[in-house]
């Protein structure tokens, strides 16, 4: 795909440092040229000009000393370092399309979207994409410390994100997330709504599209790391669609349901892949699971001590029911629910906080100490686990009360 980009001297230095090779000759002070760089190093500077063609067309290029002074700029604090990486913005379109369109793939989205579907729309279709979710994001997050592919460099690339830059590159998680989310949605509701297939497979594509696209455009990923998690996305949602009917009929009926929700996803955190250094994947993974357990136990106990909550029947997705009483019944659940959500969630990031900082003896502050195993683990995965079940258990009891059901 990339065999026609030129690959120039500069760019062969560029990979050369990174993979740690001597680009001068000591001797004379000459900088060496191609020689030193394979046809599998070329490829990878082909990624590398890809991006930086990308970056320029429609991202911001960084900042150099003496250079375009007096326009105005944006910068962004790097977390390693403390230093500010300064950038201007050659198209706002973009800038804040891509920034939005990376938020997708974040907590936030994840927190109100998924919980939506349930409360709204249907919660079988909520369940399975909640199960599709959890398990393509913990392959995705095991393979990059597993793989250890570094993301790109900067220079040449701006990186608009910091937080998860310490985390490896390939795969993209955010890739993988968009596509399990957007096209599980699109097979779990094509049998049982009337709506036109086609609007629903252009809405997939470009959700997934738009988030992929703004990993290039904040610099976190290359091409390869975005390609190859789409890919991976796909072939799970493949392999799992067959069993989909059968996993869900065990988490509603197995008696075993709520000990093994919570039994295997705590041993698959505590034996995450070691790094040589600390990344917030571990903590990311235990987030995910942590919430796909409380949500599993949820449903487990809806289904057996409360007649289902949200059904075909309560709300159906079509534009001729749309009026503005459900709009407002909508809205309404969603409001009150995510109040609930979000006032879980600090709450609980209080207590268990604070009962492990008594037991391991640290101040609730110390960073450090929050990123050890012992620690990290349980916070983690007691708050969302927490989040999971008062999203699916609670928020309806409260909606029932409230008469918006």
């Amino acid at each position: 795909m990339f065999t026609n980009f030129p690959v120039t001297l500069s760019d062969c230095i560029v990979l050369a440092r990174a993979l740690g090779e001597e680009a001068n000759d000591q001797d004379n002070g000459k900088v060496m040229g191609t020689e030193k760089i394979g046809s599998c190093g070329k490829q990878l500077v082909r990624d590398i000009v890809w991006m930086r063609c990308f970056h320029r067309m429609v991202l911001a290029s960084p900042l150099r000393d003496g250079a375009l002074e007096g326009d105005k700029y944006r910068h962004i604090q790097d977390a390693s370092s403390g230093s500010a990486q300064k950038y201007i913005v050659k198209n706002y379109f973009y800038y804040y399309l891509f920034k939005f369109s990376a938020a997708l793939g974040e907590e936030i989205f994840y927190i109100t979207f998924l919980p939506f579907i349930y409360w709204n729309v249907d919660y079988s279709v909520s369940r399975r994409m909640i199960i599709i979710w959890s398990i393509v994001m913990y392959i995705g997050q095991v393979s990059k410390d597993i793989l250890k592919w570094p993301r790109p460099l900067s220079p040449p690339v701006v990186k608009l994100e910091m937080r998860t830059d310490a985390e490896y590159g390939m795969p993209s998680t955010h890739a993988m997330a968009a596509t399990a989310i957007s096209f599980s949605f699109l097979i779990a509701t094509t049998n049982q709504y009337k709506y036109p297939f086609e609007l629903g497979l252009v809405a997939a594509f470009v959700f997934s599209t738009l988030v992929c696209l703004s990993r290039l455009y904040t610099g976190m990923h290359t091409v390869l790391d975005v390609i190859g998690g789409a890919l991976i996305s796909a072939v799970l949602l493949v392999l799992l669609y067959p069993a989909w009917d059968t996993i869900d009929h065990l988490l509603l009926t197995s008696p075993f349901c709520p000990l093994l929700s919570i039994v295997v996803p705590l041993v698959l955190c505590y034996n995450y892949p070691k790094l040589d250094y600390y990344s917030p994947t571990r903590g990311d993974t235990t987030t995910i699971l942590g919430a796909g357990a409380g949500a599993t136990v949820g449903f487990w106990l809806n289904n057996q001590y409360a007649a289902p909550a949200y059904t075909r029947e309560n709300f159906q997705l079509g534009y001729p029911l749309i009026t503005s009483k459900i709009a407002v019944v909508v809205l309404a659940r969603f409001f009150v629910g995510i109040f609930v959500v979000l006032l879980t969630r600090r709450l609980m990031k209080t207590v268990v906080l604070g009962m492990l900082g008594y037991r391991y003896k640290f101040p609730i502050g110390d960073l450090e100490a929050r990123r050890r195993l012992e620690v990290e683990v349980p916070y983690k995965f007691i708050t969302y686990s927490s989040v999971g079940f008062s999203a699916t258990v609670l928020v309806p009891l409260l909606h029932e009360l409230l008469g918006l059901m």
